[in-house]
C-alpha cells in the first residue's frame, strides 16, 4: 500500500470524508445499470463509501452523489455551453460547490478543479496525467506533491469491452474524499465522451 504525505491544513468541503490517513478508494462503474453512468465507491477492503447514480436521460450527464446512508452530497453535471469542457458539482439546495475545467491541447491535458474550502479558502486542485490510459495525479494550492494518485488498469479487457471502468485512488491524509471523488467522476466523463 502506498503512503502519502500528509496535506498540511484539512483540503475540502466536507469534514465528514477528510482522510485521517492514506486512503484507497475504488471506484468501479456499475456493469448494468439503466440509469446511465453510475459507480460503487469502496475501500480497497470492501467498506462502502459513496454511491454515484447517473441519469441516462439528462443531457448534462447529471450524477447524484450520496454517502452510503444516502444522504446526497452533490450533483455533478457538464455544462453544455463552454468552450472547454467543463464540469460542476451542486450541493443539495442547487448551489455550486465545484467547477472542474478541463484544458486539453496538443502536449498538455489537465483539469482543474476550483472550490471554497470548509475553511473559506480559495482552492484549486490541478489534474494532469494520461488521461486516456487514465493515470493521473491530483496536486493542491499549497503542495506540489500529489494529494491523490488515480491508476487504471488499462489491459483489464473484460472491462475494455463493456467499457466500464474501475479507478484506485489514493488520496492523502488531510484531503477530502468527496472532493477527489468528484475529479475522478469527471475524469471519466472526459474520457468516455471524447
Amino acid at each position: 500500500m502506498m503512503v502519502m504525505n500528509p496535506y498540511p491544513t484539512p483540503l475540502g468541503l466536507f469534514p465528514g470524508f477528510i482522510a485521517r490517513q492514506t486512503e484507497t478508494l475504488m471506484i468501479k462503474e456499475k456493469g448494468i445499470s439503466l440509469s446511465g453512468d453510475s459507480f460503487t465507491i469502496k475501500t480497497v477492503g470492501g467498506q462502502p463509501v459513496f454511491d454515484v447514480k447517473g441519469n441516462f436521460f439528462s443531457l448534462s450527464g447529471r450524477k447524484v452523489v450520496t454517502d452510503i446512508r444516502g444522504n446526497h452530497l452533490f450533483t455533478i453535471r457538464k455544462k453544455l455551453l463552454a468552450l472547454q469542457s467543463t464540469y460542476y458539482a451542486e450541493g443539495p439546495a442547487g448551489n455550486p460547490i465545484l467547477e472542474v475545467i478541463g484544458k486539453f491541447g496538443f502536449t498538455t491535458r489537465k483539469f482543474v478543479g476550483r472550490f471554497i474550502s470548509a475553511s473559506g479558502q480559495k482552492e484549486d486542485l490541478r489534474m494532469t496525467g494520461d488521461f486516456f490510459h487514465t493515470s493521473a495525479q491530483i496536486c493542491g494550492n499549497a503542495s506540489r506533491s500529489p494529494v491523490a494518485i488515480i491508476e487504471r488498469d488499462f489491459f483489464n479487457m473484460r472491462e475494455f469491452f463493456l467499457d466500464k471502468q474501475t479507478y484506485a485512488v489514493t488520496i492523502a491524509p488531510n484531503v477530502d474524499m468527496a472532493i477527489v471523488v468528484a475529479m475522478c467522476i469527471c475524469l471519466d466523463e472526459r474520457r468516455t465522451s471524447g
